[in-house]
């Protein structure tokens, strides 16, 4: 099956039912150290998670690692240009869970971006990005503890899909002429617009299947979160692309309303209903009127179809979610991706999960890192229903590569990341106590180390790892 690799003697498979993992108490882990600095951070890593799954499971529990290759380390192996092997990509479809360092982005080869790749290899559509402060972390903002967001960014559409034409080439040119000529002028909305003729084009496709299932997975987490955090957030600029990220928007929607109808109250009910609550005999007009801003300078049809709204909210969910029962439920609303930007800032604990596409939850997701400590302190995961990869977030930085100095702390996060998709919340919860304790007792890498008022003598890559374990077992 393999070429130039072996898989572990010990250990068993992780399977998957209805996309949920089904793990043994030992299962077998392919993991890609990474370039750059992977090989300094992964060693660093395995041994926090190795000692967390030890002192939480008293050696019932225990992880078989089955070392596989991409990047700079798998053409060492394998040849030039052979960025991701197909010994690699045999093991993770066989063992379904990975975890994986930085990975260069390839120059020759074909592929763009590795981790691009491995996403849409494995229909990995959800990106998830926790945001969360530890005390004692350096950060630009004032009060960084009180943001403590999911980014849940759709990971296989939008312009990530990658399906684009070079200006000047002759398809585009084809293409332009298409859209020019046939397309935009039978499509009266766009009036007399025009592509210019020098123009590069690129396709920006949203599907109703992969922001739903996307909203779904949302969904299903803010579930098991405390009730307060029980929000998802629907981010998208649907206000000037309205066929794509106002679908995304609409879909999403619709998907809370009818799956998850008796989990969930969207913003605009919860108002209605709240004001029912509060004046019994309001009329449906009058409530209208309070959730709809500029309501009496609206057209006659724009009021009746507001009025509807609320008389259909009421018929429809009164009995279930009515007389403060909607409190319970999780609350959906959407926010314009500019407008969450600022938020996050100025309303951090506003904000619990944050769902979105593909472009704006690159950018959201690393905006929020910075203000909990950068993406030194990011993890991540890219989830779908048969496989998961988990990552570390930041680069390569091949300038500090083997010297012992770098954070591991993305990855090791990602790997508490892991454990948690494993349900082994007990080995997660003492790495994030760990951790938690060593930030806060200023023992930290110099990126961190730096930062700090008055500056501390860093940790070591390795020493950082120590004094997480170290931590593990002080009240």
């Amino acid at each position: 099956m393999y070429d130039k690799i072996t898989p572990p003697t010990t250990g068993a498979k992780i399977t998957f039912k209805n996309g949920e993992p089904i793990v043994p108490d030992n299962p077998i882990i392919p993991f890609i150290r990474g370039d750059g600095t992977g090989i300094d951070i992964w060693p660093a890593a395995q041994k926090v998670l190795d000692a967390a799954v030890k002192t939480a499971y008293k050696g019932q529990r225990q992880i078989s690692w089955f070392k596989v290759y991409a990047g700079d380390e798998a053409c060492d192996l394998y040849g030039t240009y052979q960025y991701l092997p197909e010994d690699t990509l045999t093991a993770i479809q066989e063992y379904g869970v990975a975890i994986k360092g930085p990975l260069t982005t390839p120059v020759g080869g074909g592929i763009r971006s590795l981790n691009v790749a491995l996403r849409q290899i494995f229909d990995l559509y959800a990106c998830v990005r926790p945001c969360r402060y530890y005390a004692g972390t350096p950060s630009p903002h004032k009060n960084p503890e009180k943001l403590d967001v999911i980014v849940y960014r759709e990971n296989t559409e939008d312009i990530y899909l990658g399906i684009e034409w070079r200006q000047g080439s002759e398809i585009g040119d084809r293409l332009i002429a298409i859209l020019n000529k046939e397309l935009i002028p039978a499509t009266p909305e766009h009036g007399k617009k025009q592509i210019p003729l020098d123009a590069g084009i690129g396709i920006k496709p949203i599907s109703k299947k992969g922001s739903q299932r996307l909203v779904r997975r949302a969904i299903k987490h803010a579930l098991l979160l405390p009730k307060h955090k029980q929000q998802v957030t629907l981010v998208h600029k649907g206000n000037i692309m309205k066929y794509t990220e106002g679908a995304f928007r609409d879909w999403g929607y619709e998907l809370a309303t009818t799956e998850f109808r008796q989990e969930t109250v969207t913003e605009r009910e919860s108002w209605i209903l709240s004001n029912k609550e509060k004046n019994p005999d309001l009329s449906l007009e009058d409530n209208a009127r309070q959730i709809e801003p500029g309501f009496d300078a609206l057209t006659p049809e724009k009021k009746a179809q507001i009025v509807k709204e609320v008389e259909n909210v009421l018929n429809s969910i009164w009995a279930t979610h009515g007389n403060g029962q909607w409190k319970d439920k999780v609350l959906v609303n959407d926010r314009i991706a500019d407008s969450i930007f600022q938020q996050i800032q100025t309303r951090p604990d506003e904000y619990s999960i944050l769902a979105t596409m593909n472009l704006n939850g690159d950018y959201l997701s690393d905006a929020a890192a910075a203000i909990v400590g950068g993406l030194g302190m990011g993890p991540g995961a890219n989830i779908g229903d048969v496989c998961a990869i988990f990552e570390a977030t930041h680069g390569t930085a091949p300038k500090h590569a083997g010297l012992d100095r770098i954070n591991p702390g993305s990855v090791i996060l990602s790997g508490v990341m892991m454990l948690e998709y494993l349900g082994w919340q007990e080995a997660a919860d003492l790495i994030k106590k760990g951790l938690g304790d060593a930030i806060a007792s200023s023992q930290v890498t110099y990126d961190l180390a730096r930062l700090l008022e008055p500056p501390v003598e860093p940790l070591k890559c390795s020493e950082f790892a120590e004094a997480i374990i170290q931590h593990f077992g002080n009240g």
